[in-house]
C-alpha cells in the first residue's frame, strides 16, 4: 500500500471513529459484566479498578466466594486509602460443602452490597464472582437488578463470574466473554502465587 493510499484510508476511519464519538454524549456509570470459561475475569476487573484509583476514584470491592486474603490483589490494596476490600466467601462451594454456611455468607456480603450500592461516595464497586450467588439459588437477582438500576448516577459496578443470570444481561452496559483456549492448570501445571492468586 502505498503511503498515499494508507492516508486516505487512516483519514476515513478517523471520520468514522470521530462521528461515533461525537454520538457518544451521555455521561453516566455503567454495569459491566464478565463471564466466561476463561481465566482473567477477576484479573480484568481489579486492572480496570486501578485505572480508577488512578484517577483518584474512590473504589471497593466485595468478595463473594474467594475465602482467602492472601490473593496477590487484596495483599496489594487491602491498606490502600481509596479502596475498601471485604472478603465475604468461605471458598469454593466444592471446599466448603456446608450450603447454609454458603447461603448465609451470600446474604451478607448482599447486605453490604446494598448499603455500597447507595453510598454516592464510592465511583466503582467490584462484586468479585457474584453471578453464582444466582446460579446457585443463594440470592434472588432482582432485588439485585433493583438496586443496580436505583444506585447513584456516576457509580460504576463490574460483577464477575461465568455464567450471568439474564437480568443481569438485560441491563449490562458492557459484557465481556472471557474464553478459554488452553489453560496451564489442565496440563498438570500448580496454581502459582502472582498468577492464579
Amino acid at each position: 500500500m502505498t503511503e498515499d493510499k494508507h492516508r486516505q484510508k487512516m483519514a476515513a476511519k478517523k471520520a468514522v471513529m470521530d462521528a461515533k464519538i461525537a454520538q457518544a454524549s451521555e455521561e453516566r456509570g455503567i454495569l459491566i459484566l464478565l463471564k466466561g470459561n476463561g481465566k482473567g475475569k477477576s484479573s480484568s476487573a481489579f486492572g480496570t479498578m486501578l485505572r480508577s484509583v488512578g484517577h483518584g476514584k474512590r473504589c471497593a470491592v466485595i468478595q463473594f466466594i474467594k475465602g482467602r486474603t492472601e490473593t496477590g490483589e487484596h495483599l496489594f490494596f487491602k491498606d490502600h486509602p481509596q479502596v475498601d476490600w471485604h472478603v465475604m466467601g468461605h471458598g469454593f462451594t466444592w471446599e466448603t460443602q456446608d450450603r447454609e454456611q454458603d447461603i448465609a455468607a451470600a446474604q451478607k456480603a448482599w447486605e453490604l452490597a446494598k448499603k455500597l450500592l447507595a453510598d454516592e461516595s464510592y465511583d466503582m464497586l467490584v462484586f468479585d464472582e457474584m453471578s453464582y450467588m444466582f446460579k446457585y439459588g443463594y440470592l434472588d437477582v432482582e432485588p439485585v437488578v433493583e438496586a443496580l438500576k436505583q444506585r447513584p448516577p456516576m457509580q460504576n459496578v463490574i460483577i464477575t463470574g461465568r455464567t450471568m443470570a439474564r437480568p443481569l444481561l438485560d441491563i449490562g452496559d458492557t459484557i465481556s466473554v472471557v474464553q478459554e483456549e488452553r489453560h496451564a492448570f489442565r496440563l498438570g501445571v500448580k496454581a502459582q502465587a502472582g498468577i492464579e492468586f
